[in-house]
């Protein structure tokens, strides 16, 4: 049993969820303005550990893959238990965000139900190449900021949904990348993802169109607030575009390069991240006075 906890643990993916997944969460922590930072770190292991670590499991136990997939190559096996306590994890998060307000509790809601809907056979949208996209630009994408800017104390507005849209097109923008280790397995199971679909020049067109519009609108939104820090955004962002292009259009799909292609996602996640957490740092003085203070 020791050992099938610790395999349970290893499906949460905790590393992809806090280095990867966080950076929607802390940049609607940067949009609110203001900070309530208790709530805000509690609630971030609620949606990093709960939400999406139990998501993450849910989706493994259903697809039962033997091979590489996001933030684990080799993953062990799953047993029935494990279907159970994934989802025990979601709806235990579920029932602790409705303390935080209503709102906070029906976004984090849709983004379980997208899960749901997502992983299990009874509908599989991650068979599907529009629907698997739709579930994950709302569930990690825009519900990420949201969630961030609610447990920050923020007050909804509507000069804060470019600044969602377009940090949802950027994480969605290499989500098909990692199907293209998974083909052999998503075509036993059936399912039809975007990558089966459209193949690997439609995922490069795919990241091409949503990294470079998420960008500028993130961007845009981020100047209007934080001069300095949106234009560095858009500049590192570039970049980092440039870089990621080159090497998606290198990929030929084979086994060995599954390594590198998580090095270069982590990398580029975790940069976005750092960047983020050093904004939020500046800005609500979790780090005290600094010359930096009079930018962001």
């Amino acid at each position: 049993m020791p050992r099938q906890i610790y395999h349970f643990f290893l499906h949460l993916r905790l590393h992809y969820q806090f280095f990867i997944l966080s950076g929607g969460y802390l940049l609607g922590g940067l949009l609110a303005d203001q900070m309530d930072t208790l709530h805000f770190w509690l609630q971030f292991l609620n949606v990093h550990l709960l939400l999406f670590g139990g998501a993450t499991a849910y989706n493994s136990y259903w697809d039962r893959d033997e091979g590489p997939i996001g933030g684990l190559k080799n993953p062990p096996k799953m047993t029935p238990w494990m279907q159970k306590a994934s989802l025990l994890f979601m709806f235990s998060g579920w029932f602790w965000s409705f303390l935080y307000g209503w709102i906070f509790f029906s976004v984090f809601g849709i983004s379980l139900l997208l899960f749901w809907l997502y992983s299990t056979p009874l509908a599989r949208w991650k068979g599907h190449p529009l629907l698997s996209l739709l579930a994950i630009a709302v569930s990690t994408g825009t519900n990420s900021v949201l969630l961030g800017f609610l447990a920050a104390g923020g007050a909804l507005n509507w000069a804060l949904y470019a600044g969602v849209i377009g940090a949802a097109l950027v994480l969605l923008s290499l989500y098909p990348v990692s199907q293209i280790f998974q083909a052999a397995e998503d075509r036993k199971r059936g399912d039809q993802t975007f990558f089966i679909r459209f193949g690997k020049k439609g995922v490069q067109i795919f990241f091409s169109m949503a990294y470079l519009c998420g960008l500028l609108l993130l961007s845009y939104n981020l100047w209007q607030i934080y001069p300095i820090p949106g234009a560095l955004l858009l500049l590192t962002g570039l970049l980092s575009y440039i870089l990621l292009s080159v090497f998606i259009g290198k990929l030929e799909g084979v086994k060995e390069e599954y390594p590198r292609v998580m090095a270069i996602k982590f990398f580029a996640s975790l940069s976005f991240v750092l960047f983020l957490l050093a904004a939020n740092s500046i800005r609500y003085e979790w780090i005290g006075e600094t010359f930096l203070r009079g930018y962001f």
